[in-house]
């Protein structure tokens, strides 16, 4: 198929309207079967649900050319499985069973075109989401709801090269006890924008949240899990009730176990044992790993020492399997990559 007439080495991390993307909606107690269109636009009330009461969940996931020529997408079921847990969480109806993967099917098909060639370190984003639609203005669920997925490219989430990240600890809360931290919620994003901000005027570049009940336990960054690597070479992640489960995370961390033979650790980390790590790095879907080179915590520099000027080797082989692993390079033991076009 001939491609789309773009520089792809000069697309950024931004939106770019593409062709088609899917569209069902969800009335009178049930959905529609759903189908593709060209109208990017949205019209709903002025007093949607949306709108009104930030009653929205999302979804994020990538398609790519392997090195042989096909299109893939990477464990698109999780991604199926994860916004349905997250609709249930904020009064949602969940979609009917198989919409998800074949909406994503659809939209990759139909903007083929748009995915970028192997070797580009290019990709094309999808976003699926699902808001309520109907006009509300008590405070409870709307009675409609939409369910969109649309397309597009982004470029390497690094321009110019991965360089290692400075993070703050925050003394803002992410989320909290028994609330909507381990769904992936629209209102979750909207209440770490301040923090982020802030974050960028101190001239840091991420955050690091702490639990919220005790400020004792590292959580997440607004939008990535964290991953460590122990001066012995242990791969470890925090554990928490109040994290979202990050799909990279994951995956990286069965990559650690079944493709390098690492030990790994998914446990409680302590704020106080952070200076005892030799590696640092953020996880999701965007970038696979942002490795972090130094965490603030109120003026006191904690520098892991593997990871100050490029990505520390145990992280840099995670990145480099996973990576493999999406482009067709390595073999794909678990049927990780869902074949699309090829």
């Amino acid at each position: 198929m001939e491609k789309k007439n773009i520089d792809w080495s000069s697309l950024g991390f931004g939106y770019v309207k593409t062709d088609k993307r899917f569209v069902a909606n969800y009335k009178d107690g049930k959905w529609d079967k759903g189908g593709l269109t060209e109208d990017a636009d949205i019209v709903m009330s002025e007093c949607a649900g949306v709108l009104q009461y930030a009653q929205t969940v999302f979804e994020g996931l990538k398609a790519y050319t392997t090195e042989d020529g096909r299109i893939v997408v990477f464990r698109p079921d999780l991604n199926d499985a994860r916004i349905h847990d997250s609709a249930l969480r904020l009064e949602i109806p969940a979609l009917p069973e198989g919409m998800f993967i074949d909406a994503v099917e659809q939209v990759v098909k139909a903007n083929a075109a748009w995915v970028p060639p192997f070797g580009s370190g290019a990709s094309l984003y999808l976003r699926p989401f699902i808001f309520g639609i109907s006009p509300v203005i008590g405070v409870k669920p709307a009675q409609e709801y939409q369910f969109r997925l649309f397309a597009t490219p982004v470029g390497p989430y690094f321009k110019g090269g991965v360089k290692p990240l400075t993070i703050k600890i925050s003394d803002f809360d992410r989320a909290a006890p028994c609330g909507t931290g381990h769904i992936k919620a629209g209102l979750n994003y909207a209440m770490s924008l301040h923090a982020i901000v802030t974050a960028h005027n101190e001239g840091f570049d991420e955050n690091m949240y702490l639990d919220a009940a005790t400020h004792t336990k590292v959580e997440e960054t607004g939008g990535a899990n964290f991953l460590f690597v122990t001066k012995d070479g242990k791969v470890v992640t925090p554990k928490s009730s109040t994290i979202l489960p990050s799909i990279t995370r994951r995956s990286l961390m069965i990559v650690a176990k079944e493709y390098l033979g690492l030990e790994v650790e998914e446990r409680e980390v302590y704020r106080e044992e952070l200076e005892d790590f030799a590696e640092c790095g953020l996880c999701g879907t965007a970038a696979v790993i942002s490795p972090v080179g130094k965490v603030v915590d109120h003026g006191k520099e904690i520098c892991f020492p593997a990871g100050m000027t490029s990505m520390g080797p145990v992280t840099q082989k995670l990145y480099d399997t996973l990576t493999g692993i999406q482009m067709g390079r390595i073999e794909d033991k678990f049927g990780w990559t869902k074949t699309i076009i090829g």
